[in-house]
């Protein structure tokens, strides 16, 4: 298994995990739109200084994705200015159960912390049972839980 940073070429690949996070989203999520979802600007993630996209390769065919984004904190009264967001979580259906994700999640975190960021962040939907059984064991813990009321 090779973990290496993803390039402009991978972006077909790239594009189709996005679709598969999608669609493994919408049980989730009933404020979807129907139609192509894109939740991420892959390209400029690719590009960026403050970002990076990795993918995990094997026997060359790309099986994993995940990408970590440096943000600046949005308000006043944390203890961090700045913090490293994770998304783009993806394994194909059949690498899955392999480590592939704790494998993309470790390096994403190194790559973090070599940008002397120390907080770390992201998002998953509590329904989504086996990414937060994944997330609680590498160590994240949950901080907010936000509702929603349609009226």
């Amino acid at each position: 298994m090779i973990v290496r940073e993803a390039t402009e070429q991978d972006l077909t690949i790239l594009l189709e995990f996005e679709q598969g996070i999608v669609s493994a989203e919408k049980p989730f999520n009933s404020t979807f739109i129907d139609g192509e979802i894109h939740y991420y600007d892959l390209l400029t993630l690719i590009q960026s200084e403050d970002s990076t996209i990795l993918i995990a390769e094997e026997n060359n065919e790309i099986v994993a994705s995940g990408y970590s984004k440096i943000k600046k904190t949005e308000n006043s009264y944390s203890n961090f200015d700045t913090y490293a967001y994770l998304g783009f979580m993806y394994v194909k259906p059949e690498h899955r159960g392999k480590g592939i994700n704790k494998l993309i999640l470790d390096e994403l975190i190194n790559w973090s912390k070599d940008k002397d960021i120390s907080e770390i962040r992201l998002e998953v939907y509590d329904q989504n049972e086996p990414a937060v059984k994944a997330y609680k064991k590498a160590g994240f813990e949950s901080l907010i839980l936000t509702m929603r009321l349609k009226t």
